[in-house]
């Protein structure tokens, strides 16, 4: 007999981003190069600051920090909102609205807890991040969606969002630049969902990650931070994952001026003790550091991002909107089920000895079926790797359709 599981577990849903890594494995196995665009890994270098304080730490005792974190660091973050020109003229961000988290993860843990109960929901726009249903589903709470369309960009439509509200919801969950379609919420709707959490007594949780990836010369994206009116129903996930191409830091945060939020959200991070102390200092050293390497690796994105979307749309049948940030899109495939084509690349097929990992869009969906036709993919690569896995998907679509 083994130990019982429970529903919770035995109910989880797999991750579509990872849960063809095995075939992944079998096609190295046969000696085939798989391109892994299923995944955003950067390949860049991670910033030159974070990997000198890494080799320049000494210290006797790597003790715990403070559960909110270092005050150096809060600060720290507090003052790169405030040096982007957040929040205008509202009232600064302060360390005190900083709480520093176990990467990004564990922001959205923590703040949906905070904000909901076992069986209340969260909304989001489909195609969404799905570690938001991963992390909903580990605390019994629901995931209520409203779809928004390839045609369109996947263009917000706020009037839709509060036309499909429930009395479970609790919070309205987004990302911005997104993960996975690369949309960026502009700012007259950015500040009606202000205006709509305020409104009916929502939060308004925006995943801003990605905020300095944008791709119209604008520097950073709206921030939910800058919504006046809004400050007590707005709470803000941030990471160093992809801004410092340090995914392994594990170091985000939780940033809100809504201070009884806040205050729960250090209660539940005394129960995981404290972030990591080390990966703190070489956040701080990179936080301090002239954004020059950020910058000049958004431009490779872009560069990859114009390549790769030339690419797609030579091939007949896919459909692939131009992502405005972040550093991923969605394709339309002309297949009936991408899941099965995603499998049949890394089991059946290879071009000159090489394939590539998509992942299988119907996995950011919560409506079922929604998403059967389409693959997220994550420019991670250099151009020409990019322009190869493109060859890839291109005579894998062609081998496909001939049986």
């Amino acid at each position: 007999m083994t130990a019982p599981l429970s529903q919770r577990g035995r109910l989880a849903p797999a991750s579509p981003i990872r849960r063809l890594a095995s075939l992944a494995d079998g096609a190295r196995a046969r000696g085939v190069h798989v391109h892994h665009l299923n995944i955003g890994q950067p390949d860049l270098p991670t910033v030159s600051a974070m990997r000198q304080a890494y080799r320049s730490y000494d210290c006797a005792t790597v003790a715990y920090s403070p559960s909110q974190g270092t005050a150096e660091l809060r600060a720290a973050w507090a003052d790169a909102y405030n040096g982007q020109g957040l929040p205008g003229a509202l009232a600064p961000i302060t360390a005190d609205d900083v709480l520093i988290t176990v990467g990004g993860s564990e922001a959205l843990q923590l703040v949906f807890a905070a904000a909901c109960d076992v069986g209340d929901a969260i909304m989001v726009a489909e195609p969404y991040y799905t570690n938001y249903r991963g992390v909903a589903h580990l605390l019994g709470i629901e995931v209520v969606s409203v779809a928004t369309a390839v045609t369109d960009g996947f263009a917000i439509d706020v009037a839709a969002m509060e036309a499909a509200l429930t009395p479970a919801v609790r919070a309205i969950v987004l990302s911005s630049p997104g993960n996975p379609t690369g949309a960026v919420i502009d700012r007259p709707t950015l500040e009606a969902l202000g205006a709509l959490a305020v409104r009916r007594d929502l939060l308004l949780v925006l995943d801003e990650v990605y905020r300095e990836f944008v791709y119209d010369g604008s520097g950073v994206a709206p921030s939910a931070l800058a919504i006046a009116g809004a400050e007590q129903h707005v709470a803000v996930i941030d990471s160093v994952s992809k801004r410092f191409s340090a995914c392994g830091a594990r170091v985000g945060a939780l940033v809100t001026r809504n201070r009884a939020l806040f205050d729960v959200c250090v209660r539940f991070a005394q129960a995981r003790l404290s972030p990591p102390t080390v990966d703190q200092a070489a956040v701080l050293a990179a936080l301090q550091a002239p954004f020059d390497e950020v910058y000049a690796s958004i431009a490779v994105y872009k560069r990859r991002r114009d390549v790769l979307i030339a690419a797609l749309r030579e091939i007949p049948g896919v459909v692939a909107p131009c992502p405005a940030g972040a550093f991923y899109l969605i394709a339309d495939l002309p297949v009936a089920d991408a899941d099965a084509f995603c499998r049949f690349l890394l089991e059946r097929f290879d071009h000159h000895g090489e394939t590539v990992m998509l992942a299988p869009a119907e996995g950011f969906y919560r409506t079922p079926g929604a998403g059967r036709s389409q693959v997220r993919i994550a420019y991670v690569l250099e151009e020409a790797a990019l322009l190869r896995a493109v060859d890839c998907l291109r005579e894998g679509l062609r081998a496909y359709a001939g049986g």
